[in-house]
This record gives C-alpha cells, sequence and structure tokens, in this order.
C-alpha cells in the first residue's frame, strides 16, 4: 500500500510517502515562505528522489483542518488536482489528529495547540490506550476552536500530565504557566510541528476504515469563519442595524 500526504495547515510545509508501513521519504520546511511557491516543488523532488510512478498510489491523504485558511486551501486545491487527474481517493486526517499522533505510544495527556487568533486556539485532548502490540489513538476532547482559558480547565479537569505542542504554546505561554494545575512538558522540536510523515501514517488507519473522500467531495474542515467572512457579517449586521 501506498499514501502520499501533505500538511499545508501552519508555517511548515511538509510532504511524505508512506509505503508498506515505512515512510519513505519526508520533506517539511519552516521558512516562512508562502505554501503556493513550496509544495509543488517539494512534491515534485520527492517524486524524483524516489523514482515515484503516481500511478502507483493508493490514495492520497491531506491535512484537513482546522488551520491556516490560505494554506488549507493550497493543501486542499493540491491533493484535490492530484486526486481527480489520478483517480484515486482522498483520506482527510484532522490536523489536530496528526499533530498528537507525533507523540505516538506516550502515557501522557496531548494536547496539540494551534494559534486561531482572538485568544483562541484549535486545539484537542488525546491518549494512546495500548492494544496488543500497538496503541490505538483516542480523542478525549475531539480538535475544536476554543478560547485557551477553556482548554486548560479542561486540562487541569483530567488531572494527568499534558505534553503541549504546536504553534500555539509559544504564542500563549504566559497564560498557560499560570493557569495549567497539573504538571506539563513540551514536545521536542522535531515532534513540535506539523509532519507530513503522522499524516500519512494515521491516513493508513483511516483509508483502512474507510474514511476517504472523492475529489469532488473534499473540502477543507475550517471549524470558524474567515476574518473576511466575520468581518463580512459584522457589516451586514451593523447595516441591518441602521
Amino acid at each position: 500500500m501506498k499514501i502520499l500526504a501533505l500538511d499545508t495547515s501552519g508555517l511548515v510545509a511538509s510532504v511524505a510517502l508512506w509505503e508498506d508501513g515505512l515512510i519513505r521519504a519526508e520533506y517539511s520546511m519552516n521558512d516562512k515562505k508562502m505554501h503556493s511557491q513550496t509544495i509543488v516543488p517539494m512534491l515534485n523532488a520527492l517524486k524524483q528522489l524516489t523514482n515515484l510512478d503516481m500511478t502507483t498510489l493508493d490514495a492520497l491523504a491531506v491535512a484537513a483542518g482546522p488551520g491556516s485558511f490560505t494554506g488549507l486551501r493550497i493543501g486542499s486545491a493540491t491533493v484535490k488536482g492530484l486526486a481527480f487527474a489520478l483517480d484515486k481517493p482522498i483520506v482527510p486526517v484532522p490536523t489536530l489528529d496528526g499533530l498528537a499522533y507525533n507523540l505516538y505510544g506516550t502515557d501522557k495527556l496531548v494536547c496539540p495547540l494551534m494559534d486561531a487568533r482572538r485568544n483562541q486556539v484549535y486545539a484537542g485532548l488525546y491518549e494512546f490506550v495500548k492494544n496488543g502490540t500497538h496503541y490505538d489513538m483516542k480523542a478525549v476532547k475531539e480538535q475544536c476552536a476554543i478560547h485557551i482559558e477553556e482548554i486548560l480547565e479542561n486540562c487541569n479537569e483530567k488531572g494527568r500530565e499534558v505534553v503541549f505542542l504546536g504553534d500555539g504554546f509559544s504564542v500563549f505561554s504566559d497564560i498557560i504557566e499560570k493557569q495549567i494545575k497539573v504538571p506539563y512538558t513540551i514536545a521536542p522540536a522535531h515532534m513540535n510541528r506539523q509532519r507530513a510523515a503522522s499524516v500519512a501514517s494515521l491516513a493508513e488507519i483511516y483509508f483502512q476504515q474507510g474514511r476517504t473522500e472523492t475529489a469532488q467531495s473534499h473540502v477543507p474542515e475550517y471549524l470558524r469563519l474567515s476574518q473576511a467572512e466575520r468581518e463580512k457579517l459584522e457589516h451586514g449586521s451593523e447595516n441591518g442595524a441602521c
């Protein structure tokens, strides 16, 4: 089985090739460059270096959201185009699922955080449960757009040590330090941001579970309106009030 995965949901642009239980290749950049400028060259480099015949892919996977609205659209459009051309299914992997999967096997509670602006984060809570020779990832709290104080209350209520990861930690580190009441650690640099390898690994599991979409049906999962859409609604409300 062979899966090509992309993650453009945040500042990191990442692509990976998963084949028969192994990550054959992964290419990631966290250099503040536009994903529209990097993702296709990265895909081409991975394809050339691995001698990948795209027609042999079983599926394409993508970090489906939430995240950067522009980044999600770029990743979605890229995967949709490839899926249409190759007639392959798409495996949409929730962004926070992919982030949490970086810490596969930990006995701590995992809390990925992405800055969503306006004192909000995209967040979730996850744990890994032993199942024979492997671990199953369970969402204790499904990914959502939430105020930072609320997700910290959720962490405190669980009464377990927490591992934080994602760009949201540095943004809200002062609030976290003041309000967290349980022991916590921060994931190391090589596991602290989005990785297409984690998306690809989860995609294999989700593919087996039948969690696929067609190129035509796939859309990103934004979880909330964009700033432009919010401003449009607010402007409309003001006009209506007048």
